[in-house]
């Protein structure tokens, strides 16, 4: 309910700024938004990578201030452009939109945690994301925030840049905002009630999903490897039951190279083999090359007498996780961050074929990505399945976090999506973005469910984000214009 007001406080204390001031302002409040919201990152570099607790504070902080250059962005544009306070009721969503768009752009991209993604639980609001992605929400919580700050300015007869905020300009605010809103909630019902007759006529299968919870500390352990796939096969034989289609198990499950490490992968394919269906489960792999060997975070799909349907490398690397940018200039970047990989990136909208149908898979945070997935779907993936490790969070905000951006890649598609984590949070969700069931943290559990296959390409698959392209585009022309307007 906060994001719908968030903006408010930000947007009173800006309005009589200059830009400069405006900028500076923007970033104090994108900066303190950014330590709160990725505190997770102290703890995580702490325990898993061994830096010291003020070498993480720093790294937090630095990207803290890196994320809040695109809020002081937008503040300074805003004081740029937006002179008038009538102007204010569309600037300001379609400046928000433009800068969270791009700040999903380029090889440090982050988009974690837009605007739009606060409202995952709001079914019917969600559901106009199959045509302008999780942008469209956004505009409209932004558009929520515009209109509270011209009625509260209005009421408090305080101006907008000098210029007072008149009675007219506050009602054509408020009609603005419902009449979108009362349209976006009336095509959400139909939305969803015509998605779930198409569910109900659709194919659908059983998919188990593990969590093996399994501590990140000793994961990698090749003393507790043995252990690790004894447990993980275990709790897929206690799916058998349920007769599953697949059973899908967390990124680096098998913590060894699959099908290169024999006898390990021997126990694996055995464990398949008796639960007698088919496996898709993550592993590192590599390539070996004449200079090189080139290494991949990998999900494979293995069938139930152990041959391969096929495999996915993941595509869009972590920094400094499994790439290091720069890392001619960075060299000793690679000895602070414990078990970095220097991995390669795989081929973006790569599907595996299972039987008549294609899956569409996600490797941890490439599930953020919303072109990944809208790739897959486009290239004809039936289900999306998500499988990560978000033990490196601990008991953080930050599962929550990543599994509340899931629910957008479903109804953006219109696709079931299938999740598994090591240590949760795993689970299930619809093509209208439900939530049908997720898991605990810190549990070890299988759970089956039937998720329906469905081959329809919604708006958003075909076209992507050309709402925030469009605001983007908006943007431009209005700087520009304002710029010939000041030099004349």
């Amino acid at each position: 309910m906060l994001a719908w007001v968030a903006l408010v406080p930000l947007l009173v204390v800006l309005r009589n700024l200059s830009p400069k001031r405006g900028f500076v302002l923007g970033f104090i409040a994108g900066f303190v938004h950014y330590l709160t919201l990725l505190y997770w990152l102290v703890y995580t570099m702490n325990t898993y990578g061994d830096l010291p607790i003020a070498l993480c504070m720093f790294v937090l902080v630095l990207a803290s201030a890196f994320l809040a250059l695109y809020p002081a962005t937008f503040s300074a544009t805003l004081l740029n452009l937006c002179a008038k306070p009538g102007i204010c009721t569309f600037a300001i969503p379609v400046l928000w939109v433009s800068f969270e768009y791009m700040r999903s752009l380029f090889f440090l991209a982050f988009p974690w945690e837009l605007i739009g993604y606060s409202q995952y639980n709001n079914l019917l609001l969600i559901q106009i994301s199959d045509i302008f992605g999780v942008y469209g929400v956004s505009f409209l919580v932004a558009l929520s925030n515009a209109t509270i700050c011209l009625t509260f300015l209005y009421l408090t007869k305080k101006d907008w840049k000098k210029e007072s905020v008149t009675k007219k300009v506050a009602l054509g605010a408020i009609s603005v905002f419902t009449l979108i809103f009362v349209l976006v909630l009336s095509y959400g019902k139909w939305r969803i009630d015509s998605i779930d007759k198409l569910v109900s006529s659709s194919p659908s299968i059983k998919v188990a999903v593990v969590q093996g919870n399994i501590d990140q500390s000793v994961k990698w352990n090749p003393e507790f490897q043995r252990s690790t796939i004894k447990k993980y096969i275990e709790l897929s034989f206690l799916s058998k039951a349920d007769n599953p289609d697949i059973v899908v198990w967390p990124e680096t499950a098998t913590p060894f190279y699959f099908l290169y490490n024999i006898g390990l992968s021997n126990m694996v394919i055995k464990g398949i083999n008796d639960t007698g269906t088919t496996f898709l489960f993550g592993s590192p792999s590599f390539i070996p090359g004449k200079e090189v060997v080139e290494y991949y975070n990998t999900a494979y799909l293995v069938r139930r007498d152990g041959k391969i349907y096929g495999k996915y490398d993941k595509v869009r690397l972590v920094p400094f996780g499994e790439y290091i940018p720069f890392n001619k200039w960075l060299p000793f970047v690679g000895k602070m961050v414990k078990g970095i990989g220097d991995f390669k990136p795989g081929v973006k909208g790569q599907t595996i074929k299972w039987n008549d149908y294609s899956l569409g898979l996600q490797i941890c945070y490439e599930i953020i990505f919303p072109d990944l997935s809208r790739a897959m779907a486009k290239n004809k993936a039936a289900l999306l399945v998500n499988i990560t490790n978000d033990a490196w969070f601990g008991t953080t905000s930050a599962p929550y976090q990543h599994f509340s951006m899931a629910t957008f890649r479903s109804v953006e598609n219109r696709r079931a999506l299938v999740r598994s984590a090591n240590t949760g949070i795993s689970g299930f969700i619809d093509p209208v973005g439900r939530i049908i069931e997720k898991t605990d943290l810190f549990k070890e559990t299988v759970v089956t469910r039937s998720v329906p296959l469905i081959r329809t390409t919604s708006f958003y698959t075909c076209f992507g984000d050309l709402f925030a392209i469009a605001c983007m585009v908006a943007t431009a022309i209005c700087y520009m214009l304002e710029y010939v307007y000041n030099r004349s």
